[in-house]
């Protein structure tokens, strides 16, 4: 589709009808569709789970709405989406606060900031519509109009329980102006807006000497004391706080723990009670998910603080840690870069992976269960299978953490360090060793670093330079092969052959002489032993491999080199033994002859062509290579 066609669509799902009517029109809506009805969370939960839900082999649930903004933070996510379920079944949760906190740019605020955006979006959708009061400041529920006395028989026969009560204005207003006419009151279809202060608050605590807490609650309007002759008229006051204009919807209250007590005892009333407390006024019924979230130091004072244990009580805490997930945060960084002028720049393959490897390094724990390293660890948090350890083994590994996830470099600093890299003068493609080194220094540059913390992190980025040299010897090996998928798939029914003779004792037929063979014992053990298979497990590690073989078989899908990782890597590692010699010469020529320079450009142009290099980082790769390549015997 192109943008045209886009913008279309979105005007099209996106209605913004505007109605108006009286709350008699109203009624016979919400009876077709009591929908409309609904409460706060239950709007937050339903409109998340309108985007999609998918439920993983493990049973765990997996919501399409935050798979384009949040990544690797899935856990977390699923509990937060957990509260929003069980505050919509009209629970006692929906009477908490949600806290999120963890380490800085781990996703807190670009949650709540996704949460809000898409809500001004889901209302102005037709299962997303909200109707409220034409006059009401708070644009409070229609149904608020509805008497006690009917209410009990309202809900009997529409399953729709209504628990407001109208505001002092609308109260005012229903009894004076419309002399108690309820069906005469006006209604209108709203469309929630941060902008324009409609369902959607955002506080920001400052200077507790200066800051008022009518920024919350609303204040008196001195101009129209005169006109009404009573400050508690509620016509004298205006109804603007962020509590207010928050009423069905979202508040989202940043850093809520650094707020004075006077802004957090308002905040006891509302999620306990669903009231707003102001001056002169009796309590205000407020329907609105309050969100705050704060860094992890404030959250620790706040716990061991005596004097807020009731707000402890009314509030539900989710820790919100780092990704751990090498893959998720590429996409971490690929969004932020995206969001810059950069683009323009050309990153050589692997360079935001050799980042990310270091950042996920940062944040692990050193492993207990013995056999397993960081890069092992790392491995297996991203999907990987390790040797020694399968993704069954994850729950248990987690288990044996304390903090993992809560502490390291964050995905801000490594944006920062790939940025400092990408605007040096001249520079057109940044490499992976580029971006470490940018790294490197901006760790060196950090004063408030312990000095063991500084090695750690030198440590690591070692760690992960390892981890890419591998990844450079593996491109530019590939790169030297006329059909290294050919090739690959050739040596692998070779092997699997073999093993099958083995397996069911049988032999071979020679393709040459046409006699029966054994099974090739040397030709198997020599590809095994690529991946430290030892010979006491070459026969669990064969019948591990057909048993994946047959059970691709059975789900008709196709089982080549890349299906278990593990056999990829021995097949890529024997194919490179067997060319190791002829590529360390060719590339290690200081003078190369016409065919090794033939050679060289036809790698160059493979590099560029398959892998996504640039003819500049193309040549830097092969003099990267070419150097490890000297140094190793």
């Amino acid at each position: 589709m192109d943008i045209f066609a886009k913008i279309d669509a979105h005007l099209q799902h996106h209605t913004m009808e505007n109605w108006e009517g009286t709350f008699r029109d109203y009624l016979g809506l919400v009876i077709k569709q009591p929908s409309l009805a609904e409460r706060a969370h239950a709007r937050l939960y339903n409109m998340i789970k309108a985007a999609g839900v998918r439920v993983d082999d493990e049973g765990k649930e997996h919501y399409a709405f935050f798979e384009r903004d949040l990544y690797g933070i899935d856990e977390p996510l699923a509990r937060v989406v957990e509260y929003f379920k069980a505050a919509a079944m009209g629970s006692d949760v929906g009477r908490r606060i949600l806290l999120l906190y963890g380490p800085p740019s781990s996703g807190k605020s670009q949650f709540v900031i996704l949460l809000k955006h898409a809500l001004e979006e889901y209302t102005q959708t037709v299962e997303g519509a909200v109707y409220a009061l034409a006059e009401c400041p708070q644009h409070e529920d229609p149904l608020n109009l509805l008497p006690h006395e009917l209410r009990r028989d309202f809900q009997e026969e529409t399953s729709i329980q209504i628990e407001g009560e109208l505001c002092p204005l609308c109260a005012l207003n229903l009894r004076e102006k419309y002399k108690g006419d309820v069906y005469s009151v006006p209604v209108k279809r709203i469309f929630f807006s941060e902008r324009e202060r409609v369902g959607v608050g955002t506080f920001v605590p400052s200077d507790p000497k200066s800051q008022d807490i009518s920024e919350l609650v609303g204040s008196i309007d001195l101009s129209t004391i005169g006109n009404y002759g009573s400050e508690s008229d509620p016509r004298a006051y205006r109804f603007d706080g962020e509590l207010n204009i928050a009423n069905r919807g979202l508040m989202e209250f940043i850093e809520m723990l650094k707020a004075d007590e006077r802004f957090l005892y308002v905040l006891l009333t509302l999620s306990q009670e669903k009231n707003i407390k102001t001056g002169r006024f009796p309590l205000i019924y407020a329907d609105e998910c309050v969100i705050s979230h704060t860094n992890e130091t404030e959250f620790n004072e706040f716990l061991a603080n005596k004097k807020s244990e009731a707000l402890h009580d009314r509030m539900i805490m989710i820790r919100i840690p780092y990704n751990l997930k090498v893959s998720q945060e590429e996409r971490i960084y690929q969004k932020l870069l995206r969001q810059t002028s950069l683009q323009g720049m050309h990153l050589a393959p692997h360079t935001l992976r050799a980042a990310a490897i270091f950042a996920i390094l940062s944040r692990l724990e050193e492993p207990k269960q013995a056999g397993l390293t960081l890069i092992k660890k790392l491995k297996l948090y991203d999907g990987e299978d390790v040797e020694g350890f399968r993704q069954k083994d994850i729950k248990l590994i987690r288990e044996q953490t304390e903090r993992e996830g809560m502490d390291g470099i964050s995905p801000r600093f490594i944006i920062n360090r790939i940025s400092t890299s990408l605007i040096k003068p001249d520079t057109r493609c940044i490499n992976p060793i580029d971006v470490l080194r940018a790294i490197k220094e901006g760790i060196d540059l950090q004063s408030q670093l312990k000095k063991a913390d500084r090695e750690r992190y030198n440590n690591l980025i070692a760690d992960a330079r390892r981890e890419y040299d591998e990844i450079a010897r593996n491109d530019v090996q590939k790169a030297f092969f006329v059909s290294f998928e050919q090739e690959a798939v050739t040596l692998l029914d070779n092997y699997l052959d073999n093993v099958e003779a083995h397996l069911d004792q049988k032999k071979l037929l020679d393709p040459i002489t046409g006699e029966e063979v054994p099974a090739n014992e040397k030709l198997m053990r020599s590809i095994e032993e690529k991946v430290q298979v030892p010979e006491h497990g070459k026969e669990s590690f064969r019948n591990e491999i057909f048993r994946k073989v047959a059970m691709a078989h059975r789900r008709k899908e196709k089982f080549d080199y890349t299906t278990h990782e593990k056999l990829k890597q021995a097949i890529e590692k024997q194919l490179f033994e067997e060319r190791r010699d002829t590529i360390k010469l060719t590339i290690a020529s200081r003078s190369p002859e016409a065919e090794q320079l033939r050679k060289l450009n036809e790698v160059v142009e493979t590099l560029v062509a398959r892998e996504g290099y640039c003819t500049e980082c193309a040549n830097e790769l092969l003099k990267y290579v070419s150097s490890l390549l000297a140094r190793e015997k």
